[in-house]
């Protein structure tokens, strides 16, 4: 596998930011599966490359790797902030494709991520489900309202006013349960949370408004923390769900 550390100029956040590519070594580009691969809250774009063994995994299926830069932006696009849900939803995409030609077709490319990372991969698949063929959430932050008012989270008022405004309140267009209300043709979700973590409840309740939607997905749940143990496993197993 090529691995490669870009540095790319921004428009949609006005400035240089970082991501972490990792290309097969063989076979054309454009024929290989793009896995758009998110990361969490307290991690930057190398924390799945530090702490799991992804590049493993995509190796033994020649899958692309796309890993972005995204802080703490619950890839949203702030109030006060940065625009981040416009930058990996739009630019990163055809930022990638122009730089390494890789497909911009639906069954060419998926979306996954852990914690921050679920929550931003589920809304890329349920604002834009035609471009995606999957998508995969471990761990994910299935309702942003609930999260920040989680004693095992602490998420200064400052960066939530940042996000969300001085009110605090999730738009529609950052709520997956509006978002999953309204969106067709879903792609496959993979869906995985430990039982121990204090986001299962509500990866639980996302679970049952997927079946209730009629949406193919799979939930895994079983013993667990919000670890990388856990997402590391969990990123095989959504591999072995999504590709077979």
């Amino acid at each position: 596998m090529a691995f490669l550390h870009l540095e790319f100029p921004s428009a949609a956040l006005g400035m240089t930011t970082g991501v972490q590519v990792i290309l097969p070594d063989t076979g054309a580009l454009n024929e290989a599966k793009t896995v758009y691969l998110f990361h969490g809250l307290t991690d930057n774009c190398t924390g799945w490359t530090r702490f799991s063994a992804c590049e493993r995994y995509a190796r033994e299926r020649g899958i692309v790797l796309v890993i972005p830069e995204v802080q703490r932006s619950f890839y949203t696009d702030g109030v006060y902030g940065l625009n981040y849900f416009t930058y990996v939803s739009e630019e990163l995409p055809h930022a990638m494709q122009r730089i390494f030609g890789l497909s911009a077709r639906r069954e060419q490319n998926f979306v996954m991520g852990l914690s921050m990372g679920g929550y931003g991969a589920l809304k890329c698949a349920l604002t834009h489900p035609l471009r995606y063929a999957g998508c995969g959430s471990f761990s994910g932050v299935a309702d942003l309202g609930a999260f920040f008012t989680l004693a095992d989270f602490s998420f200064p008022d400052r960066e939530i006013t940042a996000l969300l405004g001085p009110d605090h309140i999730v738009p529609p267009e950052g709520d997956l349960n509006a978002l999953l209300k309204k969106a067709d043709d879903l792609p496959p979700i993979y869906l995985s949370c430990g039982e121990e973590d204090a986001l299962y409840g509500m990866n639980c309740a996302l679970s049952q408004t997927l079946r209730e939607k009629g949406a193919v997905h799979r939930f895994d749940h079983r013993p667990g923390t919000h670890s990388w143990e856990f997402w590391d496993q969990s990123i095989q197993d959504c591999f072995a769900y999504l590709f077979g």
